[in-house]
């Protein structure tokens, strides 16, 4: 099918960006100093005796179904969550953030509107909004009834630093459910999906994972966490290439799954393009698998073990008795 995005090609990319962005590390040293950690989560670096960690992202595409359902008032909370629960994956505490909207004209209702989901979005995070920008560009913002571009950028404090280098053979994986497609994958959806039919459900803001995440944090030895957004699950590499990743008890698709399974056919770029129903990886020794559980449950989130670590390198995935590699 049609508007697949080529992930290996996006990886390229992204480390083609990172060896011209880490010739700027030595710009800035002591107070501000980067900690060059490539291909993680977020930009880290020292202020004083605390590590802070920077992230930006923004909504995609599903800014394209909001206007084909005329309403705009949640897609700030995925605009939120995409950098908080990013920023979460090496352990960090979301403080401040900044929003960025750019409008093809001047729109007082569609901005509140927007707004209204951006404040609800830090509510859920505790992330507190202290400034943005917002810029009228016609000339680039265009397609739609109502073209505009959203994004955020969070400021986190790091709790305890999480990159990956302690997961070994033995850990376990846990999911924590997803509230559905989230922000990525929306290009390809858009295609496969009726917005008439299925416009409200693919519009449910993406989870935010910030209060069992950090509860978490504090009260397990936690190795690794992954965000399931763009890549999917070949992103958990990202945490630890030395080892391999096993998911042998995935939950059963949600039915707006299988609707684009069936345009898209391929299971594999279906687990390489969306969530599938797990929108947080958490890694950790098996015996905290329970306290991590019981806490996701209290807040509210369905969680339990997909899978386990294991010393064959790569992501693999039991599906119906056969091994599928997904992270080539």
């Amino acid at each position: 099918m049609k508007y697949q995005v080529d992930v290996g090609h996006v990886k390229k990319i992204q480390r083609s960006i990172w060896n011209n962005i880490k010739s700027t590390f030595s710009f800035r040293k002591g107070y501000g100093e980067p900690v060059p950690v490539y291909g993680h989560y977020g930009g880290i670096f020292k202020c004083g005796d605390e590590n802070l960690v920077i992230h930006t992202d923004g909504v995609g595409t599903k800014l394209l179904v909001a206007q084909s359902v005329g309403r705009y008032n949640t897609v700030g909370i995925d605009a939120v969550a995409m950098s908080v629960n990013d920023i979460l994956c090496v352990g960090a505490e979301p403080l401040v953030g900044v929003d960025y909207i750019a409008l093809a004209e001047e729109d007082d209702v569609l901005v509140g509107q927007i707004m209204e989901g951006l404040v609800k979005g830090a509510e859920e995070s505790s992330c507190a909004i202290v400034g943005g920008e917002t810029a009228i560009i016609p000339d680039i913002v265009k397609g739609g009834e109502k073209p505009f571009d959203l994004t955020f950028t969070a400021v986190g404090r790091i709790k305890k630093m999480i990159l990956g280098n302690e997961i070994a053979k033995g850990d376990v994986m846990v999911g924590l459910e997803s509230s559905g497609l989230h922000s990525n994958g929306y290009t390809l959806a858009r295609n496969a999906l009726d917005s008439g039919e299925w416009g409200e459900e693919m519009l449910v803001p993406t989870r935010i994972y910030a209060n069992p995440l950090l509860e978490t944090i504090d009260a397990c030895d936690v190795h690794g966490i992954a965000h399931i957004t763009g890549g999917a699950f070949s992103k958990l590499t990202r945490l630890n290439k030395d080892v391999g990743y096993r998911l042998d008890n995935l939950p059963a698709p949600k039915p707006i799954f299988k609707a684009i399974q069936e345009r898209v056919k391929s299971v594999k770029e279906m687990y390489r393009t969306f969530n599938m129903g797990i929108g947080m990886v958490v890694v950790l020794p098996e015996d905290r698998a329970g306290t991590l559980i019981n806490i996701a449950k209290k807040h509210g989130i369905e969680a339990d073990t997909i899978g386990k670590i294991i010393e064959k390198k790569g992501v693999w995935m039991d599906y119906r008795g056969k091994e599928m590699n997904l992270s080539i």
